[in-house]
């Protein structure tokens, strides 16, 4: 058996991890874009053919997870992706969604490469490529046994992993050398005090297991008062210096945990009587979904809709889908709060929104969730004076804050946290994906000193004999 390891290897984004059986069957784990300054090149070709591959597992609907499934399927598969209800769900308007913006984007990276005289780049995928993968995707429920393979080679069961709606790690039992290798790949592991999702469930003993490790070197801030953090924010930018305060957000899970922290405060009358926008037609679509799957939830928000109603809709709150009214936000001079996609600020009408506010020393600039150091919200992250936004430099005038309490990643103890289930000196080897390199460093210490022996970083197309 081998693993071989095509993206998220010593990075966070482009998840891609190829299990390739005894008997020549191949699984891909996750179909991930990469995301990011200079990854045009990475999205275009996959280091495997894709006409070779059986059978897809996704874990999550982010895009660094499932963007680049449409590619795949154009490129030649034609097998089943499995995933849960609710990731189908979401990959149904998040895969379109990826497609329009790859027919938006491509014109204007190809005029970037013909004025540096390189090679222009073929699309990616179009939307009809993203139409033909959907048809693809069969749903499976959590702790639903489900086989791969002739005569039922390969078992495969979903976990809930908590960082996303859907969210799953995925456990196969895999046939090798007259036994079973147990192989779980955690996928992204979520927080165990998550505000909308349930805790993270235990899962089966693994021999090898494939984890995540994008916050290995760090603990996320304790938040005493979430919502009093968040309310001196609106506080401070929108009644006190009369300015917009700009939040980069996740159009799926983050921008629905602000809008539930902001409904709370809107109920305990604490919220100022400023608009709220929405103004992400994928978050407004995502919301609709997150409300089909309320078993998803956690009790306390259940309980908390029991009693309100609706956790995702208060006075002042408005859901902008229509362009025009999107671009007439900018034109807007009073206070308001305007949450957008994307989270790292690449794509999207938040870059537009950070680009006519970034200058206004009255505003602010919220980041609040994981922000690879390659991305604009990254650079704003690390404190960057000037930053660049399609293709032209500005100074960074505005306010920036950050929140690390809506990280949908958990820290370093919250991922030992959620492997403690296993028996240490049982897990023959673990891989850890989904990292900045110095990251994964610092995490595989901590890992050996819980007693996980054996403990490798793979590199980008590094191919692994089990």
């Amino acid at each position: 058996m081998y693993i071989q390891f095509f993206g998220a290897a010593r990075t966070v984004t482009g998840s891609k991890h190829l299990i390739t059986t005894e008997k020549g069957t191949k699984i891909l784990l996750d179909c991930g874009l990469f995301q990011g300054i200079q990854t045009d090149e990475f999205n275009q070709t996959f280091g495997f053919k894709p006409s070779e591959v059986d059978y897809l597992v996704l874990s999550h609907a982010h895009i660094d997870h499932s963007g680049l499934i449409p590619r795949l399927v154009k490129k030649g598969f034609n097998g089943p992706i499995y995933c849960t209800s609710a990731t189908a769900d979401l990959c149904r308007v998040m895969l379109l969604d990826s497609a329009h913006i790859q027919e938006k984007d491509l014109e204007r990276i190809n005029k970037r490469r013909q004025k540096q005289g390189r090679p222009l780049l073929e699309e990616l995928y179009s939307s009809e490529d993203a139409v033909h993968a959907l048809s693809l995707l069969k749903t499976v429920k959590y702790g639903q046994t489900f086989y791969l393979g002739a005569e039922n080679e390969v078992a495969v069961v979903l976990t809930d992993a908590a960082h996303l709606l859907g969210s799953a790690a995925v456990h196969l039992s895999i046939p090798d050398k007259g036994t079973f290798t147990q192989l779980t790949f955690t996928g992204d592991i979520g927080r165990p005090e998550d505000r909308i999702l349930r805790k993270p469930d235990v899962f089966p003993q693994a021999d090898i297991i494939i984890c995540e490790s994008t916050y290995g070197d760090r603990l996320h801030e304790k938040e005493i008062d979430m919502h009093a953090h968040l309310l001196k924010i609106v506080q401070e930018t929108c009644v006190e210096r009369r300015g917009k305060l700009i939040i980069p957000a996740f159009a799926i899970d983050r921008t629905q945990e602000l809008i539930y922290a902001l409904d709370q405060l809107s109920s305990s009358g604490k919220l100022p009587q400023i608009p709220v926008y929405i103004d992400s037609p994928l978050a407004i679509r995502a919301t609709s979904i997150m409300k089909e799957h309320d078993e998803c939830f956690n009790p306390e928000i259940l309980e908390y809709i029991e009693k309100d109603g609706d956790a995702f809709a208060f006075p002042y709150l408005h859901y902008v889908s229509d362009v025009e009214q999107s671009i007439a936000l900018n034109a807007k001079t009073e206070p308001c709060i305007i949450i957008s996609a994307s989270g790292m600020a690449e794509a999207g009408r938040i870059k537009h929104h950070i680009k006519n506010n970034i200058g206004d020393e009255k505003s602010t600039i919220l980041l609040v969730g994981y922000a690879s150091a390659n991305t604009l919200a990254g650079a704003l992250k690390r404190g960057d004076q000037h930053v660049n936004i399609f293709g032209e430099q500005f100074e960074v005038r505005c306010q920036v804050a950050t929140m690390d309490s809506f990280s949908g990643h958990g820290d370093y103890n919250e991922m030992l946290a959620f492997l403690s289930c296993q028996t240490a000196s049982r897990v023959k080897k673990v891989f850890l994906v989904h990292g900045e390199y110095e990251t994964q460093v610092a995490f595989k210490l901590k890992l050996e000193k819980a007693g996980f022996q054996n403990v490798h970083i793979p590199a980008l197309y590094e191919s692994v004999e089990i």
